[in-house]
């Protein structure tokens, strides 16, 4: 998960970025070809015997929500070719990684999805999924 966020210090927790990641048995090349320019490609391949695509929206993460890049994700997907769709329908895991990272402050930070957010991912057979990840303490050191 890469923050595209300008300006931040880590010194406030925050929002990070939504990731999609698909697993399958199949190879999911063919899948991120159908969905062009409009994914940044993190990881597309093979590990072990299982096929792996690590997706961003190519212009997620500046200053948008989940809502807004989950959302935008789903119109995509729902606009796949057939046999794109069937690869997307054959995947063993199909998640939208919400990314937070992690400070000290606020003392608490929410993530609302909204209901049609959440319908639209379940209507794809998608999993919602949230990484908080630890406050970076090298920041604090230096």
């Amino acid at each position: 998960m890469r923050s595209k966020r300008k300006g931040r210090t880590g010194a406030e927790t925050h929002f990070l970025n939504v990731d999609l990641d698909i697993y399958s048995n199949t190879d999911l090349e063919p899948l991120v070809a159908a969905m062009g320019e409009k994914v940044d490609v993190c990881f597309v391949g093979r590990v072990k015997r299982t096929y792996q695509a690590h997706l961003e929206l190519w212009d997620s993460g500046l200053s948008q929500s989940a809502d807004s890049i989950i959302c935008g994700f789903c119109a995509l997907i729902r606009k796949l070719p057939k046999a794109a769709v069937k690869l997307w329908i054959g995947a063993k895991v199909r998640d939208f990684n919400v990314g937070v990272q992690a400070a000290m402050q606020p003392h608490s930070y929410e993530v609302a999805l909204a209901p049609e957010t959440v319908r639209a991912a379940a209507e794809l057979n998608a999993r919602i999924v949230l990484t908080v990840y630890a406050p970076d303490t090298r920041e604090r050191e230096q």
